[in-house]
């Protein structure tokens, strides 16, 4: 790659603003401008004239197709790709394309997920253009960003309720701006979601059905070394890796992504990839764009992108930080604590706006990362535990501390680091350390949840997030704007929420089996540990009273988001179960049966040799490996009958209480014996590559 071409690359295949500006008529541009600043209606005339020339631009650039790209609620996208061609009276044609065809389509809704929305013979959706998030070329196809709905207007997608989720932070936070004397335009929240995955070759993939059909081993024991000597961790990025990466790098450029900072992570084979900040949904946007692309540019260099969030058992799975922080349209971000956060009024009140509305609602944000993969991950000393906590470090907590207590505050002095070298800068430390086990953490000007999962769309998170901080700025607001004296009801506020809600502020080792203890027995917090115990509590009347007062969903959308959670999570394990009833009856027992008769086979021959030969290791081998093809059966069997069984539940909560208390202890006792069985099998005759050879294959 010639890095000088980087600039020029930039965006080359992305209708940004550089190109809107260059394009459009100055009376066009300001109006279009206008909508995407300032949140006011699209005129048609502006969406013709914009559709002229970005179908000319992409035609320009190799594209013969458009498609409304969208995000519906299966966790990915989706597209249905249209040509620019019409017939012309000659026979031949013309590439056309109105500003009709930009704002609205009309996708068959029939097999998305809709949750009872709507009946399977009601088939109509449309998809409705987002002009905040600017249309891309990808495959030699114009993207559209747009929304989704159904025929009744219910959204469909995770974009629509993200969108209403901003808007209803943006009123709130204006408010609360106006009485600290800052008339803003806008305020948005802006993203830098950090993304994990894992590489490995394509060849030993296909080998693993597993893999194929989950997206996660199901079975494997351990190789003799895995990330016990963190070696990994920040290491020499090896030659195939970084070929991938150089590839990835140019494909996310082309298209406007600010992909930033590579590293290898912890587990072997596992890597992270960093964008710069974003506003919240082009960010979402970019983040699925991401994860599509990773996975199409690893096939070409012989690879296969894992998105799982924990593939592999024994080592650390994958999450994706979720960077969060509030901006207004000057630039000035509303979570910087500035020189002297303790004089920072303003600062302070957004920030216990955040403090409160993940104490008051730590049970959405907490339901906003919950999947089947994601319950593997969460609390396994890798990542931090489902409690939902804050960690805000030692200034800001004595921060508030003062406040609360009527304290003077001593400040915090600067520490000079002196590293005993000559040579080394001296430079000042920061006021706190990262706590990396904590769901929930400041990190100097933004808040990092760290809970998310890997394969998890970033939507979700924030669309809890910016609801329940404008619930927070929304009480604020309400109480501020009828004060007598701003100056002292202001301070009493923050000293009143500091009170009400410093159960959430924990600056300690979330691993610790200390803190569940405190967490939930002392401070009340609660530890929703998997998908089945928190998904229902989406309709808690608290959580469905604050999302409808700010219309961010509605009542009928809310019951069919918690019922396409819960099904995607049971659907999820139904298939990870039926899987493993499949490997272990065509291919597991049939190894182990063959092994057995090798070593059979070969004890009769070394004793008709001779009857003073022992054969301790072939006799004790058969022996274990023969009770352990009965244990692996009689499991096996087990399984089945609780994945039969599953057809005398009447509901999804019943049916998810099942699949968490029924289907996975079975899965993870059949697991057990197969992976013994693994480490006792000579390696001729185990039928899929090993987890040493998946872990290092891309070395």
């Amino acid at each position: 790659m010639n890095t000088q071409n980087v600039p020029e690359m930039f965006g080359a295949l992305v209708f940004d603003d550089r190109v809107m500006r260059a394009r459009l008529s100055e009376d066009i541009y300001s109006s279009l401008r206008k909508t995407i600043d300032e949140n006011t209606r699209l005129d048609d005339k502006v969406a013709d004239a914009v559709a002229t020339e970005m179908k000319k631009w992409a035609v320009e650039n190799g594209a013969t197709h458009y498609t409304h790209w969208f995000q519906p609620l299966t966790g990915i996208t989706a597209e249905k790709h249209d040509s620019f061609i019409t017939p012309s009276p000659d026979g031949g044609i013309i590439m056309e394309f109105s500003g009709k065809e930009l704002i609205k389509g009309e996708p068959d809704a029939s097999s998305f997920p809709s949750g009872g929305l709507r009946a399977t013979f009601e088939a109509r959706g449309y998809t409705a253009w987002d002009p905040t998030s600017y249309a891309f070329i990808k495959d030699h196809t114009l993207c559209i960003p747009t929304a989704f709905c159904s025929y009744s207007g219910d959204a469909l997608d995770k974009k629509t309720p993200l969108l209403r989720s901003m808007q209803a932070l943006n009123r709130q936070a204006k408010r609360v701006l106006k009485l600290f004397g800052n008339d803003v335009k806008y305020v948005r929240t802006s993203v830098g979601p950090e993304q994990e995955y894992f590489l490995v070759d394509k060849e030993m993939f296909e080998k693993r059905p597993d893999l194929v059909y989950t997206g996660r081993t199901l079975f494997g024991a351990m190789p003799p070394k895995g990330q016990e000597l963190d070696d990994h961790y920040f290491g020499v990025i090896k030659p195939r890796v970084n070929a991938f990466m150089e590839e990835l790098n140019e494909e996310l450029w082309k298209l406007g992504i600010l992909a930033k900072t590579e590293h290898n992570e912890v587990a072997p084979a596992q890597h992270e990839l960093a964008p710069i900040f974003s506003t919240t949904n082009v960010a979402t946007d970019n983040n699925q764009l991401t994860m599509e692309i990773m996975q199409k540019v690893a096939r070409k260099h012989g690879m296969v992108c894992l998105l799982h969030e924990k593939p592999f058992a024994g080592v650390n799975g994958s999450g994706k930080h979720n960077n969060w922080s509030m901006a207004t349209d000057t630039g000035a971000n509303l979570l910087s604590p500035g020189d002297t956060p303790s004089e920072n009024a303003q600062f302070l009140l957004m920030l216990c706006a955040v403090i409160k509305a993940v104490d008051e609602y730590q049970d959405l944000l907490r339901l906003s990362v919950a999947t089947a993969g994601n319950d593997h991950r969460l609390g396994a000393n890798e990542a931090p535990p489902a409690i939902i906590s804050i960690f805000l470090g030692d200034e800001l907590t004595a921060i508030l501390d003062s406040i609360k207590n009527d304290t003077p505050y001593e400040g915090t002095e600067k520490v000079i680091m002196k590293l005993g070298v000559h040579s080394l800068p001296r430079f000042s430390r920061d006021t706190t350390d990262r706590n990396r086990t904590s769901p929930f953490a400041f990190t100097g000007n933004k808040f990092e949840f760290r809970s998310l999962g890997s394969a998890n769309s970033i939507a979700c998170c924030n669309i809890m997030l910016n609801a329940a901080v404008a619930e927070s700025l929304q009480q604020f607001a309400d109480r501020l704007e009828g004060a007598a004296d701003f100056e002292s009801e202001l301070h009493e506020l923050i000293k009143e929420t500091i009170k009400a809600h410093e159960r959430i502020i924990f600056n300690g080792n979330g691993y610790g089996e200390e803190w569940i203890e405190e967490a939930t027995k002392v401070r009340g917090l609660s530890n929703l540990k998997t998908t089945a115990d928190a998904m229902p509590h989406l309709l808690d009347k608290k959580n469905m009273d604050m999302l409808i007062a700010h219309k961010v969903f509605t009542e009928s959308e809310l019951h069919s988001r918690c019922e396409i959670m819960l099904e995607n999570y049971c659907k999820t394990i139904n298939i990870e179960g039926h899987t493993m009833v499949d490997m272990v009856r065509k291919n597991y027992l049939a190894a182990i049966e063959g092994y057995l008769y090798s070593l059979a086979k070969t004890t009769s021959l070394m004793k008709s040799v001779s009857a003073n030969v022992k054969c301790n290791y072939e006799i004790s081998t058969m022996e274990r490996l023969s009770e352990l093809t009965d244990s692996i059966n009689e499991a096996t069997k087990a399984l089945e009958e609780k994945l039969a069984s599953l057809v005398n539940y009447d509901n999804i909560i019943k049916t998810s209480e099942a699949m968490r208390d029924e289907i996975l202890p079975a899965m993870e006792n059949l697991r057990k014996y197969v992976d013994e069985a693994e480490m006792l099998t000579s390696e001729r005759y185990w039928p899929f590559p090993s987890y040493g050879k998946l872990l290092f294959s891309v070395y």
